[in-house]
Parts: structure tokens; sequence; C-alpha cells
């Protein structure tokens, strides 16, 4: 757990989205029952925090989920439209209405929807993406 993330995650979606994120959450950020997970600024952005329920989701230990390039959450066929919904985020700060079909570490498809996507941003810097989503199903 990352304690300085969870602060940068709380700080940048009061700024950017203007909610409470524990109280969109659901509560503890790393044991909240809705799914949150940030990626870094890197040319292939990788996963810098996760909770529980997004380690649960994908499958994945902690360790390998902050080693994973966070393209290879979504099959190949869908990341096209995941760099579209990036582009979408940095050009309007946040999105409230993400939906897509993710693929787990065994090949287990699901589908999340009503996904907050937002740049993590705090006085000036940015920090990378990040996303919270409380609804997903089987794909």
């Amino acid at each position: 757990m990352r304690p300085d993330l969870e602060r940068l995650l709380e700080t940048s979606y009061r700024t950017v989205v203007g909610r409470d994120l524990r109280t969109d959450a659901g509560g503890d950020l790393y044991d909240a029952p809705a799914a949150l997970l940030m990626h870094g600024t890197e040319a292939d952005p990788v996963f810098c925090y996760a909770n529980r329920t997004s380690q649960r989701l994908w499958g994945l230990t902690w360790d390998e989920f902050i080693r994973l390039p966070s393209r290879l959450s979504a099959e190949p066929l869908v990341q096209a439209e995941r760099d579209r919904l990036l582009a979408r985020v940095r050009a309007h700060g946040f999105i409230d209405d993400y939906q897509s079909v993710r693929i787990a570490k065994d090949g287990t498809r699901f589908r999340i929807s009503g996904a907050v996507v937002w740049m993590v941003v705090v006085e000036g810097a940015t920090h990378g993406q990040a996303a919270l989503f409380r609804e997903w199903a089987p794909a």
C-alpha cells in the first residue's frame, strides 16, 4: 500500500472531479469495495497503485500489478478505444461515463461501467491518470 499515492489520488479527485474519493469509493481506499487504480506518466504507463478490489478483479498481486503496463489490462482489440479514452481524459480533466471490457491474468473478461477516469494533477504537476469504478460483470 502507498499512502503517498492515496493522498495524491484523494487530492486530485477532489480538485479535478469535485467530489470526495473516500465517499465515492465506499470507505478506506485500499480496502474499498470499488476498484481504484492509477498509472504513472511513463511513455508506456505502468500501474503504480491498485487497491485490493482491483487486485482481485485482475487476479494479480500488488507486486504483479505495479509492474504491469496499463495498456495490458485491456485486450489488443480495445486498446485503440482505450487510447481515445485517455486522450479525452487529458483534454477534459476527467470523464465519468467510461465502460469497456478488461481482461484478468487468467484470461477472464469482465465489463466495467460507470468508471470515473481522471488526471492525477496536484499543484500543477501531473502524476498520471486514475480510475474508480463500482460496476463490473462477466463479459
